[in-house]
């Protein structure tokens, strides 16, 4: 798709991967609408943006509230027009120290499900309406290695990630014919504050930095029509094309 001038949602964009693709998006020329909980860091990082010469604005939500859905929508349609780019990036560990299912409480299970899978749900279903109207348009799903392998203590975050690739591949499947598309992304493993929270331990040496990880999704979303919607892409495998 033609980044340039494309009307973008990136929930999650407060910090780590989707703050840094909100920046690498709006360096392009994108209209880049940001969502997270956090106001005050949300305001930061556009107005960073904004004196680097990019077109950023900050909506303050909650993408796991159902009530904040068309509100989430109406107020990005209102501040870019009609959504070309819809990144569900948001994302939530459950409690941590992470812990096995055994050990899990069915209200957290519910609130990761909550936030990972039927707020990118929800907030679909808010905005692809239009895209169909207009025949165009690309959602993306931030995933993880967690959705294809089964980590021990990493139940609740994996089995929501598993839904989300497979909610996509539901999407493309049900609008076969349109140019509305859709693509799981695995960004691989970076040196965000939630891989610090689940491995505390792990050398921030050892991993990607979001915004070399930012620039190749970026790429990717640029050359997505060469995919195949349904898709689910590996970043770290990207890179080497």
């Amino acid at each position: 798709m033609n980044i340039e001038g494309a009307a973008v949602v990136v929930t999650g964009g407060s910090e780590g991967l989707g703050a840094s693709l909100a920046r690498e998006l709006a360096s392009r020329k994108a209209r880049v609408v940001v969502v997270a909980r956090r106001e005050e860091a949300l305001r930061r990082l556009v107005d960073e943006i904004r004196e680097a010469g990019g077109e950023a604005h900050a909506l303050a939500a909650d993408v796991g509230d159902k009530l904040a859905t068309h509100a989430i929508a109406g107020a990005a349609a209102a501040l870019v027009g009609s959504v070309d780019l819809l990144v569900h990036n948001a994302s939530t560990l459950g409690p941590v120290p992470l812990r096995a299912l055994l050990d899990t409480e069915c209200e957290d299970l519910a609130r990761v499900l909550e936030v990972n899978v039927l707020g990118p749900f929800r907030l679909s279903k808010a905005i692809v309406g239009g895209m169909v109207l207009r025949d165009r348009g690309l959602v993306v799903h931030v995933s993880s290695d967690a959705a294809t392998s089964a980590y021990a203590g990493w139940g609740a975050y994996g089995v929501s990630k598993a839904a989300l690739d497979h909610l996509a591949r539901i999407w493309a499947a049900e609008l076969e014919g349109t140019h509305v598309r859709f693509l799981s992304v695995d960004p691989g493993e970076m040196d965000t504050r939630m891989h610090a929270d689940a491995l505390p331990d792990a050398d921030p040496r050892t991993l990607a930095r979001p915004a070399e990880v930012a620039s190749r999704l970026a790429d990717v979303i640029a050359r997505s029509a060469e995919v195949a919607s349904g898709s689910r892409l590996e970043l770290s495998h990207e890179a080497a094309r």
